[in-house]
């Protein structure tokens, strides 16, 4: 799966769509209505295409078990590839607070990824150092508006989340 993620740099359009997006009021729209329009997209797909990719962005389908009520929750998320390692950064648009996921993941670590109609189980861990430094740069080089967002957030530590194929 890993393999048949779009690895490239987004074109000249798709940076000028991160600057728009990225903007406050266009981000703010964005920050509680793009999963609902990309969980429709993809029911309408079969789970084969998200809006978001539109900006050249890999989204993937990420279902995690909660945190406090230990139900699965499946959200489409900006995914980051190194390898078979995907990369998940949690600004929540540089909102407040972490996303859900996010402490979803540090509860119950072991996951389910679906992108292109395939999944596969991961496990996940939290980054810090030299590694989180390596895979906010692979991640920003793909969505320059996480710039913007640790901005809005810098209040909080934006956690850069790893996930590794378990085998």
């Amino acid at each position: 799966m890993a393999g048949e993620m779009r690895r490239g740099k987004p074109n000249i359009l798709q940076k000028l769509l991160h600057q728009i997006v990225s903007i406050r009021p266009v981000n703010a729209f964005f920050s509680t209505r793009m999963h609902r329009m990309d969980f429709f997209l993809l029911k309408l797909t079969g789970g084969k295409y998200t809006f978001a990719e539109l900006a050249g962005w890999p989204i993937i389908q990420i279902t995690t078990t909660g945190a406090k009520s230990g139900q699965k929750r499946t959200m489409p998320l900006i995914a980051s590839m190194d390898g078979k390692k995907i990369i998940l950064i949690a600004s929540s648009f540089g909102r407040e607070h972490n996303p859900g996921w996010y402490y979803n993941l540090k509860a119950h670590p072991e996951c389910e990824v679906e992108y292109k109609g395939k999944t596969l189980v991961y496990a996940a861990r939290e980054v810090d150092g030299a590694e989180y430094e390596k895979y906010w740069q692979l991640a920003v080089s793909i969505y320059a508006g996480y710039e913007r967002y640790k901005k809005f957030a810098s209040h909080r530590h934006i956690p850069v989340m790893l996930l590794e194929p378990k085998e």
